[in-house]
């Protein structure tokens, strides 16, 4: 049985972001996708699958396509090779509060699903859950919105947008006579718009719990009347709309879905091993820009790697402009730890990160790449999400030392 109406309830879909979920005992039978979708259309579980209990994310988190309507992500056939080149990190150390663990300890953590290190292309560490394998998928939550950026600078490049000072409204005319007027492609990139809006979780009249999870026309309609808070490119603020909406003009701009654009440019011809999935807004509708493609660790690491080559294919085919990966790990003028849709980190390290645990975490120094899947029991702020800091910040020093 697939569940494929399923569309969460927008409230408890972001209010959830924030929200410890406590483990709940259940079943065997029950945790299946089939025993799962059943209690949710009894009622005995929210439909949001934020909102789930830690064992049941664990099913869901492995399963979009069983309760979202998807698009298909399919691999060219040809993988890029990750040849493995064992080597010991168990000892690297790291601190939490004070007190000294191993990476060896981290790797036995009850949420974490799986763990690649990449050097060079080269798998120095893997490491998988019992439940957990190399072809198994797992949602991504806002890395898809780095993913995101890669296909607007891709888009740049082929000239379907013309440039990242472009107004959103050349993409979007319907946000004519708006606050987006003077808002540019590159002020949605880091977030800096300067248009008014709050991203309260636990406000259900917030801009989140209202518009959060809109697309298309209903998202532009609500849009339209957000006010001016602060000059454009001044003022970081995190925006779930706006990355959405980025998602939007991507689509707009290139005349296609934002999944078959991502097939032809990078998944296909860059050597992705695994098929992944989009989810969209009802079986014929967009992508959201900011959310949820699920694919397989290896494939979070290969997208790594393509970011590593600046993206340049193989074959030494060039998608991505010159320059556009160290401009999108820059700092913006409003925020030093943002740069396009990517988190910066100390000693020029940046990072595709997503909710429960979810990154791509990329040290050009060392040529290193740390994709991680993760269903940690709070959607952020929880001890495990500490832990996974130090331990990326921990693995890439001790590589660095090496050199």
């Amino acid at each position: 049985m697939r569940f494929t109406q399923f569309v969460p309830k927008l409230p408890t879909l972001l209010a959830a972001f924030l929200v410890y979920v406590a483990p709940v005992h259940a079943d065997e039978s029950s945790l299946t996708v089939q025993g799962i979708t059943e209690r949710i259309q009894s009622g005995e579980l929210d439909e949001s699958p934020l909102f789930l209990p830690t064992a049941e994310r664990r099913v869901v988190f492995a399963n979009p396509e069983y309760f979202l309507p998807v698009r298909k992500i399919t691999p060219g056939g040809n993988p890029y090779p990750l040849p493995a080149s064992p080597t010991d990190l168990g000892s690297v150390a790291y601190e939490v509060d004070g007190e000294a663990f191993t990476l060896q300890e981290f790797l036995t953590q009850q949420p974490l699903m799986g763990f690649l290190v990449l050097r060079d292309g080269a798998r120095l560490l893997e490491h998988y859950a019992s439940d957990h394998s190399v072809d198994s998928r797992w949602i991504s939550f806002s890395v898809t919105k780095s993913v995101t950026s890669l296909l607007v600078g891709a888009a740049l490049a082929d000239g379907f947008i013309t440039s990242l000072d472009d107004s959103v409204t050349d993409y979007l005319p319907r946000l004519r006579g708006s606050a987006y007027d003077v808002v540019t492609v590159k002020h949605l990139l880091q977030m800096a718009s300067g248009v008014a809006w709050n991203e309260d979780y636990f406000d259900p009249e917030s801009d989140v719990a209202l518009a959060g999870i809109l697309g298309g026309v209903a998202l532009t309609d609500y849009l339209l009347e957000l006010p001016r808070a602060h000059p454009p490119g001044t003022h970081f603020n995190y925006n779930t709309g706006e990355a959405n909406l980025t998602g939007e003009l991507l689509r707009a701009a290139i005349g296609n879905n934002a999944s078959g654009y991502l097939n032809q440019k990078i998944w296909g011809p860059f050597g992705m091993e695994f098929e992944a999935v989009w989810p969209a807004d009802g079986p014929s509708g967009g992508e959201a820009g900011g959310c949820c493609i699920s694919a397989a660790l290896r494939d979070y690491g290969r997208l790594g790697q393509f970011v590593l080559d600046d993206g340049v294919l193989p074959d030494g085919s060039r998608v991505l402009p010159e320059g556009w990966v160290a401009a999108s790990a820059a700092p913006s003028e409003g925020s030093e730890e943002y740069g396009y849709m990517w988190w910066r980190y100390p000693g020029e390290r940046f990072s595709a990160a997503g909710i429960f645990g979810q990154k791509i975490f990329i040290d050009p120094q060392t040529r290193a790449v740390i994709a991680v899947h993760s269903n940690a029991d709070a959607a952020s702020g929880s001890v495990y999400a500490a832990h996974l800091e130090a331990v990326m910040m921990a693995v890439t020093d001790a590589l660095r030392s090496q050199e």
